[in-house]
């Protein structure tokens, strides 16, 4: 490429440039590659004025942690001359900074290109460094720098909060050790981390185990709040109704209530040890999937109804019940581990089933990773993912 680009780590080391990266800024590749942003390229220290370096470590640092591409105004940074040490020659630099995310759809690397434009700038303001127009133009760069740093600290503290909701909304996973049971929460790409998804296990006192998972319309903050009511509310009704259709019936009348809310789906599962049984219910949610010793798959499909909030009026809700082997694994997902665009859903379930047959027997730790490196669509078709493998 004839720009200038840098590969970085997600800890902001080189790992990788391209040979106009090396032309433009008078180094070889040894003295780069291995070596810190900050470490190989530090602002000029006789110039405190200039302080591109740190905005542009700042940029980095915030695509890493948001996943988000980062275009930043054009910026001010000196580089030392690698045939004179201490000897710094000015140069200005329009940046754009880019997530390079791996299968997880976590962020790995940063691609980071640049254009050099000192000789622009030296063109607009003339012979003389100091006319209106340079002076201008670089102090409107400097005042766009600020508010985007300000905007990054506030997008900091708003992931923070995020996450700390995350967190509180979703249950302990001590009960899924138990079972040893493996649960798996993904938000859509994004820069908040939450999602409108939800998954619950919880243990009733007479020995049965209630498993459920929920999707409410939308994401970010808004569904969350809307994800954490339900939630909580089903898990309440869970404990005292005598199957998961009365617990479903319940969460509808109090879904009602809640804005947001409709068109929320969900599927809630009583399992009886004893009996050997899986008591199932689903409020337009996508079947559970009964994985088989023998690596067969079974969807739970047999008590399937509309989402909450569909009907104009409330009714009961369908409940059924199928028996399971020593050896068998339930999973529950949301739609987007199968679900793609202009597909039809019976590709994305005959996908699934394909993949834990394959994986029959895996631990499911595995397992769920496994579903999700074989299932997760591609970036442009992402959408939030709850996921519970839970042997029987």
């Amino acid at each position: 490429m004839p720009s200038v680009v840098a590969l970085f780590t997600a800890d902001l080391v080189y790992a990788d440039v391209n040979e106009a990266f090396l032309r433009s800024m008078g180094r070889t590749r040894g003295q780069v590659l291995g070596r810190s942003l900050s470490d190989a390229f530090p602002d000029n220290p006789g110039d405190p004025s200039v302080t591109g370096m740190r905005h542009l470590e700042a940029s980095l640092r915030w695509v890493a942690a948001t996943g988000e591409r980062d275009a930043m105004a054009f910026i001010r940074y000196d580089v030392e001359r690698s045939d004179r040490p201490g000897v710094w020659q000015e140069r200005y630099w329009s940046t754009v900074n880019v997530p390079v995310l791996g299968p997880d759809r976590q962020v790995e690397l940063l691609l980071h290109a640049e254009e050099d434009i000192t000789e622009l700038i030296r063109i607009r303001r003339g012979e003389d460094p100091a006319t209106a127009v340079g002076a201008e133009l670089y102090t409107r760069a400097q005042e766009l720098q600020q508010v985007n740093q300000r905007l990054r600290e506030a997008h900091v503290r708003q992931r923070r909060v995020a996450l700390m909701l995350q967190e509180a909304m979703l249950p302990d996973r001590e009960c899924a050790r138990r079972h040893g049971a493996a649960v798996r929460y993904r938000p859509a790409a994004g820069p908040l981390n939450v999602c409108g998804d939800w998954y619950d296990l919880l243990d009733l006192r007479d020995g049965r185990t209630v498993v459920a998972v929920g999707d409410v319309v939308g994401q970010g903050l808004e569904a969350a709040g809307v994800m954490g009511q339900l939630r909580s509310a089903l898990s309440a009704a869970s404990l005292i109704a005598t199957g998961p259709a009365q617990a479903l019936e319940a969460l509808e009348l109090y879904a009602r209530t809640v804005d947001g809310a409709e068109s929320t789906t969900a599927l809630l599962c009583v399992i009886d040890p004893t009996r050997r049984t899986i008591a199932y219910s689903s409020a337009g949610h996508l079947p559970t999937a009964l994985l088989q010793p023998d690596g067969t798959v079974d969807f739970l499909d047999r008590a399937t109804d509309p989402p909450l909030g569909a009907r104009p009026e409330h009714s009961p809700r369908p409940q059924a019940e199928t028996t399971y082997p020593t050896g068998a694994t339930l999973v529950l997902y949301t739609d987007g581990l199968v679900e793609r665009r202009r597909e039809d859903i019976d590709a994305g379930l005959t996908r699934l089933a394909g993949s834990l047959t394959r994986h029959q027997g895996a631990h499911p730790e595995r397992l769920a990773d496994a579903l999700l490196a074989d299932l997760t669509p591609p970036a442009h078709d992402t959408d939030d993912i709850a996921l519970v493998v839970l042997p029987l």
